[in-house]
Protein backbone atom coordinates (compact mmCIF):
# COMPACT_ATOMS: atom_id res chain seq x y z
CA UNK A 1 0.00 0.00 0.00
CA UNK A 2 2.64 2.86 1.02
CA UNK A 3 5.34 1.01 -1.30
CA UNK A 4 3.97 1.12 -4.80
CA UNK A 5 3.15 4.93 -4.76
CA UNK A 6 6.38 5.55 -2.82
CA UNK A 7 8.35 3.74 -5.46
CA UNK A 8 5.99 4.95 -8.39
CA UNK A 9 7.00 8.73 -7.51
CA UNK A 10 10.44 7.65 -6.86
CA UNK A 11 10.87 5.95 -10.30
CA UNK A 12 8.90 9.14 -11.94
CA UNK A 13 11.07 11.59 -10.15
CA UNK A 14 14.30 10.02 -11.39
CA UNK A 15 13.01 9.65 -14.68
CA UNK A 16 14.43 12.40 -16.77
CA UNK A 17 16.39 14.17 -13.76
CA UNK A 18 18.67 15.96 -15.28
CA UNK A 19 16.68 17.21 -17.94
CA UNK A 20 19.57 17.41 -20.27
CA UNK A 21 20.89 19.67 -17.70
CA UNK A 22 18.98 22.45 -18.29
CA UNK A 23 18.34 24.72 -14.68
CA UNK A 24 15.87 27.16 -15.11
CA UNK A 25 16.22 30.97 -13.27
CA UNK A 26 14.60 30.37 -9.58
CA UNK A 27 16.23 26.61 -9.87
CA UNK A 28 19.65 28.99 -10.32
CA UNK A 29 18.69 31.07 -7.54
CA UNK A 30 18.22 27.89 -5.13
CA UNK A 31 22.16 27.02 -6.47
CA UNK A 32 23.64 30.13 -6.02
CA UNK A 33 22.14 30.19 -2.59
CA UNK A 34 23.05 26.77 -1.20
CA UNK A 35 26.53 27.67 -2.20
CA UNK A 36 27.06 30.86 -0.13
CA UNK A 37 28.96 30.33 2.81
CA UNK A 38 26.38 30.62 5.69
CA UNK A 39 27.87 33.90 7.20
CA UNK A 40 26.72 35.38 3.69
CA UNK A 41 23.56 33.69 3.61
CA UNK A 42 21.94 35.56 6.25
CA UNK A 43 22.85 39.47 5.50
CA UNK A 44 20.98 38.37 2.35
CA UNK A 45 18.62 37.28 3.18
CA UNK A 46 17.68 40.94 5.35
CA UNK A 47 17.09 42.20 1.53
CA UNK A 48 15.71 39.38 -0.31
CA UNK A 49 14.41 36.01 -0.09
CA UNK A 50 13.66 35.52 3.28
CA UNK A 51 10.51 33.15 2.81
CA UNK A 52 12.99 30.85 1.68
CA UNK A 53 15.58 31.54 3.77
CA UNK A 54 15.06 28.10 6.08
CA UNK A 55 15.59 25.75 2.35
CA UNK A 56 18.04 27.60 1.83
CA UNK A 57 19.93 26.78 4.74
CA UNK A 58 18.92 23.23 4.08
CA UNK A 59 20.30 23.03 0.88
CA UNK A 60 23.44 24.68 1.83
CA UNK A 61 24.21 21.71 4.34
CA UNK A 62 22.78 18.80 1.78
CA UNK A 63 25.59 20.67 -1.39
CA UNK A 64 28.27 20.51 1.70
CA UNK A 65 27.69 16.47 1.99
CA UNK A 66 26.66 15.42 -1.75
CA UNK A 67 29.56 17.55 -3.40
CA UNK A 68 32.31 15.62 -0.96
CA UNK A 69 30.38 12.22 -1.62
CA UNK A 70 28.36 12.00 -4.92
CA UNK A 71 28.31 15.24 -6.54
CA UNK A 72 31.24 13.85 -8.93
CA UNK A 73 28.98 10.83 -10.28
CA UNK A 74 25.62 12.10 -10.31
CA UNK A 75 26.26 16.06 -11.42
CA UNK A 76 25.15 19.32 -9.64
CA UNK A 77 21.74 19.14 -11.54
CA UNK A 78 21.03 15.73 -9.90
CA UNK A 79 22.11 17.12 -6.79
CA UNK A 80 20.14 19.86 -7.09
CA UNK A 81 16.73 18.20 -7.58
CA UNK A 82 17.18 14.93 -5.37
CA UNK A 83 15.60 16.65 -2.00
CA UNK A 84 12.53 17.31 -4.08
CA UNK A 85 12.38 13.77 -5.55
CA UNK A 86 13.01 12.51 -1.91
CA UNK A 87 10.40 14.80 -0.49
CA UNK A 88 7.67 13.69 -2.77
CA UNK A 89 8.50 10.20 -2.35
CA UNK A 90 7.57 10.91 1.49
CA UNK A 91 4.61 13.11 0.22
CA UNK A 92 3.13 10.04 -1.61
CA UNK A 93 3.70 8.08 1.24
CA UNK A 94 1.96 9.89 3.49
CA UNK A 95 -0.85 10.32 1.18
CA UNK A 96 -1.26 6.50 0.92
CA UNK A 97 -1.22 6.32 5.12
CA UNK A 98 -3.74 8.66 4.99
CA UNK A 99 -5.92 6.85 2.77
CA UNK A 100 -5.47 4.01 4.09
CA UNK A 101 -6.35 5.60 7.84
CA UNK A 102 -9.63 7.37 6.65
CA UNK A 103 -10.89 4.52 4.67
CA UNK A 104 -9.42 1.48 4.18
CA UNK A 105 -6.20 -0.21 2.60
CA UNK A 106 -6.86 -0.21 -1.41
CA UNK A 107 -8.11 3.51 -0.88
CA UNK A 108 -4.46 4.00 0.83
CA UNK A 109 -3.67 2.31 -2.53
CA UNK A 110 -5.19 4.26 -5.03
CA UNK A 111 -4.92 7.83 -3.21
CA UNK A 112 -0.86 7.29 -3.31
CA UNK A 113 -0.97 6.30 -6.64
CA UNK A 114 -3.29 8.79 -7.79
CA UNK A 115 -0.99 11.21 -5.97
CA UNK A 116 2.38 10.41 -8.21
CA UNK A 117 0.54 10.48 -11.35
CA UNK A 118 -0.93 13.63 -11.21
CA UNK A 119 1.38 16.04 -13.35
CA UNK A 120 2.23 19.03 -11.42
CA UNK A 121 3.40 16.44 -8.06
CA UNK A 122 5.64 15.02 -11.13
CA UNK A 123 7.22 18.57 -11.95
CA UNK A 124 7.85 19.95 -8.79
CA UNK A 125 9.03 16.21 -7.70
CA UNK A 126 12.11 17.29 -10.11
CA UNK A 127 12.77 21.36 -9.47
CA UNK A 128 15.17 22.47 -7.12
CA UNK A 129 13.14 24.47 -4.88
CA UNK A 130 11.21 24.03 -1.75
CA UNK A 131 7.64 23.18 -3.19
CA UNK A 132 8.14 19.42 -2.66
CA UNK A 133 9.09 19.63 1.01
CA UNK A 134 6.21 21.98 2.23
CA UNK A 135 4.53 19.41 0.14
CA UNK A 136 5.45 16.80 2.41
CA UNK A 137 5.04 17.99 5.46
CA UNK A 138 1.55 19.36 5.38
CA UNK A 139 0.86 15.45 3.87
CA UNK A 140 2.37 14.44 7.43
CA UNK A 141 0.44 17.28 9.51
CA UNK A 142 -2.83 16.65 8.09
CA UNK A 143 -1.54 12.68 8.96
CA UNK A 144 -0.89 14.22 12.70
CA UNK A 145 -3.98 16.09 12.55
CA UNK A 146 -5.63 12.84 11.68
CA UNK A 147 -3.72 10.86 14.34
CA UNK A 148 -4.73 13.16 16.88
CA UNK A 149 -8.16 13.45 16.14
CA UNK A 150 -8.87 9.99 16.84
CA UNK A 151 -6.81 9.82 19.65
CA UNK A 152 -5.99 13.03 21.43
CA UNK A 153 -3.05 13.45 23.46
CA UNK A 154 -0.86 16.35 24.06
CA UNK A 155 2.28 14.17 21.92
CA UNK A 156 0.47 13.99 18.77
CA UNK A 157 -0.79 17.68 18.74
CA UNK A 158 2.64 19.05 19.19
CA UNK A 159 3.41 16.34 16.88
CA UNK A 160 1.51 18.50 14.16
CA UNK A 161 1.87 21.98 15.58
CA UNK A 162 5.63 21.22 14.38
CA UNK A 163 4.96 19.62 11.11
CA UNK A 164 3.17 22.72 10.58
CA UNK A 165 5.32 24.84 11.88
CA UNK A 166 8.19 23.36 9.65
CA UNK A 167 6.09 23.46 6.25
CA UNK A 168 5.52 27.48 6.82
CA UNK A 169 8.71 28.58 8.08
CA UNK A 170 9.76 26.82 4.27
CA UNK A 171 7.35 29.01 2.64
CA UNK A 172 4.67 31.15 4.25
CA UNK A 173 1.82 30.15 1.94
CA UNK A 174 1.89 26.71 3.89
CA UNK A 175 -0.20 28.71 6.18
CA UNK A 176 -3.74 28.32 3.83
CA UNK A 177 -3.49 24.85 5.28
CA UNK A 178 -4.72 25.93 8.59
CA UNK A 179 -7.92 26.68 7.50
CA UNK A 180 -8.64 23.63 5.47
CA UNK A 181 -7.66 21.49 8.67
CA UNK A 182 -10.42 23.94 10.52
CA UNK A 183 -12.90 23.57 7.92
CA UNK A 184 -12.35 19.61 8.45
CA UNK A 185 -12.57 19.77 12.54
CA UNK A 186 -16.01 21.81 12.42
CA UNK A 187 -17.42 20.11 9.44
CA UNK A 188 -16.60 16.56 11.53
CA UNK A 189 -18.36 18.34 14.74
CA UNK A 190 -15.68 16.76 16.97
CA UNK A 191 -15.62 16.80 20.87
CA UNK A 192 -15.04 20.70 21.86
CA UNK A 193 -11.61 19.63 23.52
CA UNK A 194 -10.69 18.21 20.77
CA UNK A 195 -11.89 21.65 18.49
CA UNK A 196 -9.84 23.43 21.44
CA UNK A 197 -6.78 21.42 21.07
CA UNK A 198 -6.52 22.13 17.31
CA UNK A 199 -7.42 25.54 17.66
CA UNK A 200 -4.85 26.24 20.28
CA UNK A 201 -2.38 24.49 17.73
CA UNK A 202 -2.87 26.84 14.97
CA UNK A 203 -2.66 29.63 16.91
CA UNK A 204 0.42 28.37 18.12
CA UNK A 205 1.75 27.64 14.24
CA UNK A 206 0.82 31.35 13.71
CA UNK A 207 2.40 32.63 16.62
CA UNK A 208 5.56 31.32 15.79
CA UNK A 209 5.47 32.04 12.00
CA UNK A 210 4.17 35.61 12.82
CA UNK A 211 8.04 37.61 13.18
CA UNK A 212 8.74 35.89 9.83
CA UNK A 213 5.16 37.02 8.08
CA UNK A 214 6.02 40.39 9.33
CA UNK A 215 9.40 40.98 8.14
CA UNK A 216 8.96 39.37 4.91
CA UNK A 217 6.52 41.76 4.09
CA UNK A 218 9.53 44.46 3.37
CA UNK A 219 10.14 42.36 0.68
CA UNK A 220 6.41 42.20 -1.23
CA UNK A 221 7.75 43.74 -3.89
CA UNK A 222 9.43 40.62 -4.77
CA UNK A 223 6.35 39.36 -6.19
CA UNK A 224 6.07 42.55 -8.61
CA UNK A 225 6.23 40.12 -11.61
CA UNK A 226 2.89 38.24 -10.41
CA UNK A 227 0.31 39.47 -12.69
CA UNK A 228 -2.90 37.75 -13.40
CA UNK A 229 -3.13 34.33 -13.03
CA UNK A 230 -1.88 31.78 -15.47
CA UNK A 231 -4.72 30.21 -17.24
CA UNK A 232 -3.00 26.82 -17.63
CA UNK A 233 -2.57 26.79 -13.99
CA UNK A 234 -6.07 27.40 -13.26
CA UNK A 235 -7.27 24.77 -15.41
CA UNK A 236 -5.49 22.57 -14.29
CA UNK A 237 -7.00 23.44 -10.88
CA UNK A 238 -10.34 23.42 -11.83
CA UNK A 239 -9.80 20.35 -13.51
CA UNK A 240 -8.99 18.44 -10.72
CA UNK A 241 -11.37 20.18 -8.42
CA UNK A 242 -14.08 19.19 -10.79
CA UNK A 243 -13.20 15.51 -10.70
CA UNK A 244 -12.24 15.45 -6.99
CA UNK A 245 -15.77 16.92 -6.10
CA UNK A 246 -17.22 14.28 -8.66
CA UNK A 247 -15.30 11.53 -6.31
CA UNK A 248 -16.88 12.82 -3.42
CA UNK A 249 -20.24 11.93 -3.99
CA UNK A 250 -19.18 8.85 -4.41
CA UNK A 251 -20.42 6.94 -0.96
CA UNK A 252 -17.78 5.36 0.73
CA UNK A 253 -17.41 4.29 4.49
CA UNK A 254 -14.79 6.50 6.56
CA UNK A 255 -13.24 4.73 9.67
CA UNK A 256 -12.07 7.51 11.91
CA UNK A 257 -13.70 10.72 13.57
CA UNK A 258 -13.10 13.05 10.45
CA UNK A 259 -14.65 11.69 7.34
CA UNK A 260 -13.08 11.41 3.98
CA UNK A 261 -15.07 14.30 2.61
CA UNK A 262 -14.61 16.21 5.67
CA UNK A 263 -11.05 16.50 5.18
CA UNK A 264 -10.65 16.33 1.46
CA UNK A 265 -12.65 18.70 0.49
CA UNK A 266 -11.29 21.27 2.21
CA UNK A 267 -7.83 20.38 1.23
CA UNK A 268 -8.48 20.43 -1.84
CA UNK A 269 -10.51 23.64 -2.32
CA UNK A 270 -9.59 25.62 0.60
CA UNK A 271 -5.77 26.74 0.14
CA UNK A 272 -6.12 27.57 -3.64
CA UNK A 273 -9.53 29.49 -3.25
CA UNK A 274 -7.66 31.50 -0.37
CA UNK A 275 -4.78 32.45 -2.18
CA UNK A 276 -6.90 33.12 -5.48
CA UNK A 277 -8.76 35.56 -3.68
CA UNK A 278 -6.23 36.92 -2.07
CA UNK A 279 -4.49 37.98 -5.46
CA UNK A 280 -7.74 40.01 -5.82
CA UNK A 281 -6.05 42.48 -3.39
CA UNK A 282 -2.37 41.82 -4.02
CA UNK A 283 -1.18 39.50 -7.46
CA UNK A 284 -0.07 36.25 -5.33
CA UNK A 285 -1.58 33.33 -7.55
CA UNK A 286 1.05 30.54 -8.22
CA UNK A 287 -0.11 27.09 -8.16
CA UNK A 288 2.99 25.72 -6.00
CA UNK A 289 2.43 28.13 -3.69
CA UNK A 290 -0.32 25.64 -2.39
CA UNK A 291 0.58 22.34 -3.83
CA UNK A 292 -0.62 20.35 -1.21
CA UNK A 293 -4.08 20.97 -2.47
CA UNK A 294 -3.36 18.03 -4.91
CA UNK A 295 -3.43 16.00 -1.68
CA UNK A 296 -7.25 16.29 -1.51
CA UNK A 297 -7.47 15.37 -4.57
CA UNK A 298 -5.77 11.94 -4.45
CA UNK A 299 -7.41 11.09 -1.24
CA UNK A 300 -11.00 11.66 -2.60
CA UNK A 301 -9.96 9.88 -5.97
CA UNK A 302 -8.37 7.18 -4.08
CA UNK A 303 -11.41 6.04 -1.96
CA UNK A 304 -13.78 6.43 -5.28
CA UNK A 305 -11.66 4.20 -7.32
CA UNK A 306 -11.49 1.87 -4.49
CA UNK A 307 -15.29 2.02 -4.12
CA UNK A 308 -15.52 1.35 -7.94
CA UNK A 309 -12.98 -1.27 -8.35
CA UNK A 310 -13.75 -3.33 -5.38
CA UNK A 311 -13.25 -7.57 -6.38
CA UNK A 312 -15.76 -9.11 -8.26
CA UNK A 313 -19.14 -10.25 -6.51
CA UNK A 314 -18.75 -7.72 -4.07
CA UNK A 315 -22.34 -6.01 -3.61
CA UNK A 316 -23.42 -7.34 -7.30
CA UNK A 317 -20.43 -5.70 -9.62
CA UNK A 318 -20.66 -7.10 -12.48
CA UNK A 319 -17.38 -8.39 -14.20
CA UNK A 320 -17.75 -5.77 -17.60
CA UNK A 321 -17.55 -2.57 -14.85
CA UNK A 322 -14.88 -4.00 -13.28
CA UNK A 323 -13.09 -3.99 -16.55
CA UNK A 324 -14.54 -0.17 -17.66
CA UNK A 325 -13.40 1.03 -14.36
CA UNK A 326 -9.34 -0.72 -15.03
CA UNK A 327 -9.58 0.19 -18.39
CA UNK A 328 -10.37 4.11 -17.30
CA UNK A 329 -6.92 4.55 -15.34
CA UNK A 330 -4.92 2.75 -18.11
CA UNK A 331 -6.55 5.06 -20.20
CA UNK A 332 -5.89 8.51 -18.05
CA UNK A 333 -1.90 7.22 -17.73
CA UNK A 334 -2.27 6.81 -21.52
CA UNK A 335 -3.62 10.19 -21.92
CA UNK A 336 -1.14 11.88 -19.30
CA UNK A 337 2.17 10.56 -21.09
CA UNK A 338 2.58 13.13 -23.40
CA UNK A 339 2.63 15.72 -20.58
CA UNK A 340 4.79 13.67 -18.66
CA UNK A 341 7.78 13.32 -21.74
CA UNK A 342 7.13 17.48 -21.91
CA UNK A 343 7.82 17.45 -18.51
CA UNK A 344 11.40 16.41 -18.89
CA UNK A 345 12.78 18.71 -21.40
CA UNK A 346 14.02 21.84 -21.23
CA UNK A 347 11.15 23.79 -22.61
CA UNK A 348 8.68 23.16 -19.94
CA UNK A 349 10.36 25.47 -17.81
CA UNK A 350 10.61 29.24 -18.26
CA UNK A 351 13.84 29.45 -19.61
CA UNK A 352 16.99 27.20 -20.05
CA UNK A 353 20.12 28.46 -18.02
CA UNK A 354 22.72 26.06 -19.90
CA UNK A 355 21.50 26.54 -23.49
CA UNK A 356 22.21 30.23 -22.70
CA UNK A 357 25.13 29.87 -21.56
CA UNK A 358 26.36 27.80 -24.36
CA UNK A 359 24.76 30.32 -26.82
CA UNK A 360 26.34 33.26 -25.22
CA UNK A 361 30.25 31.25 -25.71
CA UNK A 362 29.64 30.83 -29.46
CA UNK A 363 28.78 34.37 -29.94
CA UNK A 364 31.34 36.30 -27.50
CA UNK A 365 34.58 37.05 -27.74
CA UNK A 366 37.37 37.35 -24.54
CA UNK A 367 37.56 41.17 -23.26
CA UNK A 368 33.99 41.74 -25.09
CA UNK A 369 31.15 43.89 -22.61
CA UNK A 370 28.59 42.24 -21.21
CA UNK A 371 25.34 43.63 -20.22
CA UNK A 372 21.74 41.99 -18.91
CA UNK A 373 18.89 43.27 -19.49
CA UNK A 374 17.38 43.21 -17.37
CA UNK A 375 19.88 43.43 -14.25
CA UNK A 376 18.05 40.32 -12.74
CA UNK A 377 18.59 38.25 -15.47
CA UNK A 378 22.71 38.12 -14.22
CA UNK A 379 21.13 35.08 -12.32
CA UNK A 380 22.08 33.37 -15.52
CA UNK A 381 25.56 33.37 -14.84
CA UNK A 382 25.56 32.08 -10.68
CA UNK A 383 25.95 28.20 -11.76
CA UNK A 384 27.99 28.85 -15.08
CA UNK A 385 29.92 31.60 -14.52
CA UNK A 386 32.58 29.54 -16.74
CA UNK A 387 30.59 30.20 -19.72
CA UNK A 388 30.53 33.75 -19.57
CA UNK A 389 34.38 33.87 -18.53
CA UNK A 390 36.21 36.97 -20.03
CA UNK A 391 33.56 39.04 -20.54
CA UNK A 392 33.42 42.73 -18.75
CA UNK A 393 30.09 43.24 -16.97
CA UNK A 394 30.18 46.54 -17.44
CA UNK A 395 26.82 47.59 -15.29
CA UNK A 396 28.06 45.53 -12.45
CA UNK A 397 29.18 47.40 -9.45
CA UNK A 398 29.37 44.94 -6.38
CA UNK A 399 29.04 41.19 -7.38
CA UNK A 400 25.67 39.62 -5.58
CA UNK A 401 27.94 38.01 -2.87
CA UNK A 402 29.23 41.53 -2.05
CA UNK A 403 25.78 43.40 -2.26
CA UNK A 404 24.09 40.79 -0.33
CA UNK A 405 21.61 40.37 -3.13
CA UNK A 406 20.48 37.87 -5.50
CA UNK A 407 21.53 40.01 -8.79
CA UNK A 408 24.24 42.39 -7.55
CA UNK A 409 24.00 46.35 -7.60
CA UNK A 410 24.79 48.14 -10.55
CA UNK A 411 26.46 51.51 -11.34
CA UNK A 412 24.45 54.88 -12.18
CA UNK A 413 22.64 54.74 -15.17
CA UNK A 414 25.48 57.84 -16.35
CA UNK A 415 28.55 55.23 -15.85
CA UNK A 416 26.52 52.58 -17.47
CA UNK A 417 26.38 54.71 -20.51
CA UNK A 418 30.13 56.05 -20.61
CA UNK A 419 31.18 52.38 -20.00
CA UNK A 420 29.01 50.93 -22.99
CA UNK A 421 30.34 53.59 -25.11
CA UNK A 422 33.96 52.73 -24.06
CA UNK A 423 33.67 49.47 -25.27
CA UNK A 424 33.69 47.98 -28.65
CA UNK A 425 31.96 44.49 -28.71
CA UNK A 426 29.18 44.29 -26.13
CA UNK A 427 27.30 40.79 -25.39
CA UNK A 428 23.60 41.42 -23.97
CA UNK A 429 21.68 38.62 -22.32
CA UNK A 430 18.14 39.27 -21.95
CA UNK A 431 14.76 38.63 -22.39
CA UNK A 432 12.78 37.31 -25.53
CA UNK A 433 11.05 39.91 -27.57
CA UNK A 434 7.27 40.83 -26.31
CA UNK A 435 8.49 41.40 -22.20
CA UNK A 436 7.93 44.46 -20.72
CA UNK A 437 11.24 46.43 -20.27
CA UNK A 438 11.86 47.88 -16.47
CA UNK A 439 11.83 51.65 -16.87
CA UNK A 440 14.64 52.49 -14.16
CA UNK A 441 17.78 54.54 -14.86
CA UNK A 442 19.65 51.89 -15.65
CA UNK A 443 17.41 49.58 -17.85
CA UNK A 444 16.89 52.99 -19.90
CA UNK A 445 20.54 53.95 -20.09
CA UNK A 446 21.04 50.29 -21.22
CA UNK A 447 18.42 50.20 -24.59
CA UNK A 448 19.30 54.49 -25.53
CA UNK A 449 22.69 53.74 -25.55
CA UNK A 450 22.67 50.85 -27.46
CA UNK A 451 19.90 51.92 -29.72
CA UNK A 452 21.81 55.00 -31.05
CA UNK A 453 25.62 54.26 -30.87
CA UNK A 454 25.87 50.73 -31.84
CA UNK A 455 24.18 48.53 -34.47
CA UNK A 456 22.98 44.77 -34.04
CA UNK A 457 25.59 42.04 -35.23
CA UNK A 458 24.26 39.21 -34.58
CA UNK A 459 21.30 37.84 -32.37
CA UNK A 460 19.77 34.03 -31.37
CA UNK A 461 16.80 33.37 -29.50
CA UNK A 462 17.30 30.94 -27.13
CA UNK A 463 14.21 29.20 -24.62
CA UNK A 464 13.09 32.34 -22.54
CA UNK A 465 16.43 34.39 -23.68
CA UNK A 466 17.25 36.66 -26.78
CA UNK A 467 21.62 36.80 -26.85
CA UNK A 468 22.99 39.61 -28.88
CA UNK A 469 25.72 41.06 -30.15
CA UNK A 470 26.13 44.65 -30.73
CA UNK A 471 29.52 46.47 -31.88
CA UNK A 472 30.16 50.12 -33.09
CA UNK A 473 29.22 50.84 -36.63
CA UNK A 474 31.33 49.37 -39.38
CA UNK A 475 33.08 46.54 -35.95
CA UNK A 476 30.60 43.57 -36.30
CA UNK A 477 32.88 42.07 -39.53
CA UNK A 478 35.89 42.11 -36.54
CA UNK A 479 36.79 39.57 -33.76
CA UNK A 480 35.24 36.22 -33.75
CA UNK A 481 32.10 34.79 -32.98
CA UNK A 482 28.99 33.75 -34.97
CA UNK A 483 25.48 33.24 -34.62
CA UNK A 484 24.72 30.01 -34.15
Amino acid sequence: MVLTPAALILLLGAWGIRRQDAIWRDEAVTYDMAHRALADLWPTLQHVDVVHGLYYALMHLWFAAFDASLGGALGAVAGLRLPSVAAMTAAAAGVALLGHRLVGRRAGLFAGVAFALVPVVQQYAQEGRSYAMVCALVVWATYALVSATADPCRRRWCTYAALMLCACLLHEFAALALPAHGAAVVVARLPRRVRRAWTLAAAAVLAALAPLAVFSTRQASQLGWLMWPDPVQLLTFAVLAVVGAGCARVRVRSRGPIGLRALGLPLLLLPTLFLFFLSYAEPAYVDRYVLYYVAGFALLAGAALARLLRPAGEQGQTRARRLWWTAVPALVVVALLPVDVHLRSPESRVDDVAAIGRTVREMAAPGDGLLFLPARRRIWLAPQPHAFRGLTDLALAKSPVDSRTLYGTERSGDTIRDRILATRRIIVAGDPDGQPADLTDQEIAKRTTLRHAFEVCASAEVHGARITRYARPGACRTGRGTAP
